[in-house]
């Protein structure tokens, strides 16, 4: 049978003893305790009573430029063929920007090529005709010109000898009368007087011949005069009704070439700010290529969407602190800015897709009105190590609002006048 060496008492008491010795002190003195309290309390009501803080807001945007950067978007799908510029360019009204391919091709061949080919061959068909008949209506022209100057030469002789012709007709009779009366006198014979009569009718008829010819002629010249009208209005006729169907082929070709391949133009003087797209990538009708910021522009500011309860608290020429998402505030910090103008009615949904950081619900509607704000930029102090930071259009960036600023004490009775707001009656004139 086994026997413990130490007794069983020993061991009891060798596990109730304590390991250390236990040292008490003295507690403060209670005067020290209630002088610390006092102080505590005093202060703590002096910061209520006599110290404010300012409610701050914060709201998001993002940088834009003065005037706002035009965005250009791809009129059709297909995929760009060829690029003209390069971020940063300045470009005029009109220089090229993208050539985008729109074609389609069959076991024919290329659809817009073979209908350019097809138009432009009737097009070359139409400007031959039209060239034909021009010089048609000038050769019959020249020759109806020809007669007509002939017939006027003609007639204009026609008038001289009608004219001698009545004068001597004229003469005929008077010399007619003469005879009469030789005859009734006795002086020559009725054979002589006879042979006078004849002479005188013979003229006459001379004279009738040689008008009714000039009137012969007269009508000759009017109708080649109206001939000559009548021809020329046929032939401008023909001549527009082919150089209408010119029109439209052209028209045609245009639209059958602006479907095969389609340049993009600059559509004001300025400056390329980004490219969205580049050669040998496809588009779909709709998408962004580039953006263009005008010339003339003031720089860059920032757009900021204000809340509607936060309204009556800001006001143009507020400092706000501004931070931007590409350079992080715990290492670039925050920068200053100051609000130009507010916009005096909520903006609406138009307005605010035409931006990309808008605050959203996630079912992409707002669950507010919200207001415009305008901040100008001190781009001076817009550093980090004494080098200059690169703003762009579209930049998000958070912003810091001051609001209200009230005494700690009334921050503090904040629920009270809530829960007086929620027992008041109605409010009396």
């Amino acid at each position: 049978m086994n026997r413990n060496i130490f007794r069983k008492e020993a061991i009891e008491h060798t596990r109730s003893k304590w390991l250390g010795k236990a040292l008490l002190i003295s507690g403060y003195p209670a005067w020290v305790v209630v002088l610390l309290s006092a102080a505590f309390l005093i202060i703590l009501i002096n910061l209520m009573a006599f110290s404010s803080y300012t409610r701050r807001i914060n709201v998001s945007g993002e940088v834009i430029t003065q005037p706002h950067a035009i965005n250009i978007f791809s009129p059709q799908q297909g995929f760009i063929t060829h690029t003209w510029v390069k971020t940063g360019d300045k470009v005029a009204k009109g220089d090229h920007l993208y050539q985008i391919d729109t074609s389609r091709s069959t076991q024919s061949g290329n659809v817009s090529q073979n209908s350019i080919a097809a138009i432009q061959k009737q097009i070359q068909l139409i400007e031959e005709i039209i060239l034909k008949l021009q010089q048609n209506k000038q050769k019959t022209e020249q020759n109806l010109r020809q007669q007509l100057t002939q017939y006027q030469t003609a007639h204009e002789k026609s008038l001289a000898l009608v004219a001698n012709a009545a004068k001597g007709m004229e003469e005929m009779r008077q010399s007619m009368d003469n005879y009469d009366g030789y005859q009734r006198k006795g002086m020559i014979t009725k054979d002589q007087l006879n042979n006078q009569r004849y002479l005188y009718y013979q003229q006459q008829t001379a004279y009738q011949s040689l008008n009714t010819q000039s009137i012969q002629e007269s009508l000759q010249i009017t109708n080649l005069q109206s001939e000559l009208s009548t021809r020329a209005t046929d032939f401008d006729n023909q001549i527009s009704q082919y150089q209408f169907q010119l029109s439209g082929l052209n028209r045609q070709l245009a639209e059958v070439d602006g479907g095969g391949t389609v340049f993009i133009d600059a559509p004001s003087d300025g400056k390329i700010d980004s490219l969205s797209v580049t050669q040998g990538q496809m588009v779909n009708a709709g998408d962004s290529l580039a953006q263009l910021v005008p010339n003339g522009g003031d720089g860059y500011a920032l757009v900021l969407w204000l809340p509607n309860s936060s309204l009556p608290y800001v006001t143009p020429g507020d400092s706000i602190n501004i931070r931007y998402e590409a350079f992080p505030f715990e290492k670039f910090g925050q920068f200053p800015g100051k609000i130009l103008s507010i916009s005096s009615v909520p903006a609406s949904a138009q307005e605010m897709a035409m931006y990309n950081n808008v605050p959203r619900q996630p079912s992409g509607t707002t669950n507010q009105p919200f207001y415009k704000v305008l901040v100008a930029l001190d781009l001076s102090r817009l550093t980090a190590r004494d080098n200059p930071l690169r703003l762009s259009s579209g930049m998000k960036a958070e912003s810091t609002l001051f609001l209200e600023k009230r005494p700690v004490y009334q921050w503090m009775l904040a629920p009270y006048y809530d829960l007086k707001k929620s027992l008041t009656g109605p409010v009396h004139e």
